[in-house]
């Protein structure tokens, strides 16, 4: 794409106010909401009743599919004008007038290490409502859920240098900018994502800050270390000999089963400064009689050769095959009852019924590349945690991380030594029958991070409710012992246990964190 073309188009997109906020502002809350679930009649009878303008103009053109006469895009695009938009590739002439040929999309992005959202334009390849057909084989997505999700579970914190391993469009390298100081890589494959994904570094005015890398995995960045790497790869479990259908590369990494997101666990390290992240989102495989969490565990024990890792491993969904087939068979735009569609479907059913597969996880994988080198195995946590999202959860579930390797490589003597401190959001919640004098049920939640709900003992309830940094844990237990007349040693091995874990759960921390 022309460089200065799109320096003509970022003038005509400031000075027409397209942005998010503006849009919204101008259709109203009710027809937004409808136009981004792909009902779009609320928004063009909105833009009837109010008139012509520049702002409407590209919302017609670019978030509601409308053709356009190519006197009214010039107006609203007056220095780029329809021939530049054509020479970019971002609309095509039809009979109709002319349609967008490529999503041109303002867009918000939350991430925890801004104090608000990033906003920005992307371009990418249009979505399912505005497409009129199946996507081309290299489609180019736009910022959807799993790159929003992403970017919100990021840890905050400015860092010296990043890599945006799959680049796609662009956008998580752009975030990468903001919180680096030194350079930002961004790879991908597909040299059509990454024609976009420069286009959308310059439309921005950050291409001076993003390397951009053509290649698979970590082959573009041999030999080099980064301290922090971000990954949204083409993770989806893709047959390998399905008949005549369509490799979409955006999902499809091309390898057999999950190892795909197998090998970017087991490269991370490698190109891990010591004290370096990882977090990348992948989906996984449950065998019959092996979970995935467990083969998720085998993979990064393979990655810990060499050097000493901290692990955690979220899993926020698991999905039987049937659902999974079903939900990537119409992602390329096949409905059931057309033969393609029942064809992926054929070909998905056999391949997960050749390799015994019964179930998928979804959900994202956090690798701490520490400091020293060890001996011994990795920290490593694997857990299904269903529970929603806070607002910008990164900053809890980074802060969680640090505490839960901190305190893993804790004695139990030491545990005991420390001083704990309860989330500032945790609550303790009692369940009483009318007239009944102690609770039947006591329970701990916490809404920040990963909202969490844990059930206690009046033990664990007597020292949670004293964990206010003042006491250490020994103290502690050495008076609820005497209070509940309780064995002291075993109440000591008993809260050493709960503690571990209500850290990983972000509920507790060492004090002074």
């Amino acid at each position: 794409m022309d460089d200065a073309l799109i320096d003509l188009l970022r003038e005509d997109l400031e000075r027409a106010g397209y942005d998010s906020q503006a849009v919204r502002g101008l259709l109203g809350p009710a027809a937004d909401d409808a136009r981004q679930r792909g009902v779009l009649a609320p928004a063009r009878r909105v833009l009837d009743a109010r008139g012509e303008s520049p702002l409407g103009t590209l919302i017609r053109l670019f978030l509601l599919g409308d053709p356009l006469a190519g006197s009214g895009i010039d107006d609203a695009l007056p220095t780029v004008r329809t021939a530049g938009l054509a020479e970019l590739g971002l609309v095509e002439a039809t009979a109709a007038g002319f349609r967008a040929a490529l999503s041109l999309n303002p867009v918000d992005v939350e991430d925890a290490h801004l104090a608000q959202p990033a906003r920005w334009w992307i371009i990418s390849d249009l979505d399912d409502q505005l497409r009129r057909g199946p996507a081309r084989p290299d489609h180019v997505m736009g910022v959807g859920g799993a790159t929003r999700s992403l970017l919100a579970q990021a840890p905050p914190g400015e860092t010296g240098s990043a890599l945006d391993l799959g680049t796609g469009c662009g956008v998580v390298a752009l975030h990468l900018v903001l919180r680096t100081r030194g350079r930002v890589v961004a790879t991908d494959i597909s040299e059509r994502a990454l024609v976009l994904a420069r286009a959308n570094a310059r439309l921005n005015g950050l291409a001076d800050r993003i390397d951009f890398r053509s290649g698979s995995l970590f082959e573009p960045v041999a030999g080099e270390r980064f301290e922090l790497i971000l990954s949204n790869p083409p993770f989806v479990v893709t047959p390998r000999q399905a008949d005549g259908a369509p490799r979409y590369v955006y999902r499809d990494g091309g390898m057999a089963g999950d190892e795909l997101a197998a090998a970017v666990v087991r490269g991370a390290p490698g190109h891990l400064a010591a004290g370096g992240t990882l977090l990348c989102l992948a989906n996984w495989e449950s065998h019959w009689g092996v979970d995935g969490l467990e083969r998720v565990g085998e993979w990064i024990e393979d990655a810990a050769a060499g050097s000493e890792l901290a692990a955690w491993v979220v899993e926020r969904d698991r999905v039987d095959t049937v659902r999974y087939a079903e939900t990537w068979a119409r992602d390329g735009g096949a409905r059931p009852g057309e033969a393609g569609f029942e064809r992926l479907m054929r070909d998905w059913l056999d391949d997960f019924a050749e390799r015994r597969v019964v179930a998928l996880g979804l959900g994202s994988i956090r690798l701490r590349r520490l400091s020293e080198v060890g001996t011994g195995g990795p920290v490593l946590r694997a857990e299904r945690a269903e529970g929603a999202f806070s607002a910008r959860p990164g900053a809890r579930l980074a802060a969680a991380f640090e505490a839960a390797i901190e305190t893993e490589r804790m004695s139990d003597e030491e545990v005991l030594s420390h001083r704990w401190q309860l989330a500032e959001d945790a609550v303790e919640i009692r369940e009483h029958r009318p007239g009944e004098e102690s609770p039947r049920a006591i329970a701990f939640a916490a809404e920040g991070g990963i909202a969490r709900r844990v059930s206690a003992d009046p033990l664990l309830a007597g020292a949670l409710g004293a964990c206010d940094g003042e006491l250490s844990l020994g103290r502690i237990a050495d008076a609820l012992a005497t209070l509940l007349e309780a064995d002291p040693a075993a109440v000591r091995e008993a809260l050493c246990a709960d503690v571990r874990e209500l850290v990983w759960l972000g509920l507790l921390a060492p004090a002074g964190r």
